[in-house]
């Protein structure tokens, strides 16, 4: 589990968060949602302890998380961001291998090896092993990235930790640079990987329908504070996406669901 207690952060003269507390439970798939400017990147890189409280603090398992070693944490958390860049030319499969970096001293051994090759298929992304990184298109680098971030939190026999129980991973906006179908699936597999009992997995997404349709729990974010959490079906009402998003929704029910269309 983890909690955040009463989290405010500025910069400068500008409170980007207020007095923010929020529980994300294990085994459920928390999105967050907002407006631009909202501070859904800025709660993410808090609760991942990219960034650190000014005031509150934030609890892995009942911990501290700004008390935790750096080595201790990198073993547990990963963070998927919108864009990541690499300045040398290395191969993908050595970027998906940097996953496997805190669980190893000199080099990976066969179990990081045979990790590292079921996630690349697990994210279809195998038949770029042998390619520079670079060379991949945005859509192609972000699937590598998920691929190398889950080979940080993926459970392996061997794998030890301070930390008694839980996975953590943290996703801010990552399907930025999906098409369609990859987005659809990218949110099937990190569903998956958040219905584990000792996962925590928070995200950032825009796409309300996607929001709607994979979180377990939503929180929507407003001038740096939560103003509803809840199940998506409890969150994602006319009147809230109308003082949130200044749009007009309009709820369609098909087969499949309900579908939001905006005016």
């Amino acid at each position: 589990m983890l909690e955040a207690r009463d989290i405010t952060f500025s910069v400068g003269s500008r409170e980007l968060l207020s007095g923010v507390s929020a529980t994300f439970d294990a085994g459920k798939l928390h999105l967050i949602i907002g407006p631009n400017g909202a501070g859904k990147s800025t709660l993410i890189k808090q609760l991942a302890r990219l960034t650190r409280p000014q005031e509150g603090a934030v609890l892995y398992e009942g911990t501290d998380v700004g008390q935790v070693s750096e080595v201790v944490l990198a073993r547990k958390r990963a963070v998927l961001s919108q864009a990541i860049e690499v300045a040398f030319p290395l191969a993908v499969r050595e970027v998906v291998m940097m996953g496997r970096y805190p669980h190893f001293g000199g080099s990976p051994g066969p179990t990081d090896h045979k990790l590292v090759d079921e996630l690349m298929e697990f994210v279809d992304v195998t038949q770029f092993a042998p390619r520079n990184y670079q060379t991949l298109s945005g859509g192609e680098r972000q699937r590598v990235n998920f691929a190398r971030v889950l080979a940080q939190v993926w459970p392996t026999e061997h794998q030890t930790s301070d930390f008694p129980h839980c996975r953590y991973l943290f996703l801010d906006e990552p399907l930025t640079f999906l098409d369609i179908h990859h987005q659809i699936d990218f949110m099937k597999k990190v569903r998956d990987f958040a219905a584990a009992s000792d996962a925590v997995t928070i995200g950032v997404v825009h796409d309300l329908n996607l929001a709607a349709r994979f979180a377990d729990r939503l929180y929507m974010l407003k001038d740096g504070r939560i103003i509803a959490a809840g199940e998506p079906h409890e969150v994602l009402t006319a009147e809230l996406i109308r003082e949130v998003f200044a749009v007009e929704p309009q709820f369609l029910k098909t087969d499949a669901g309900v579908h939001l269309i905006f005016g």
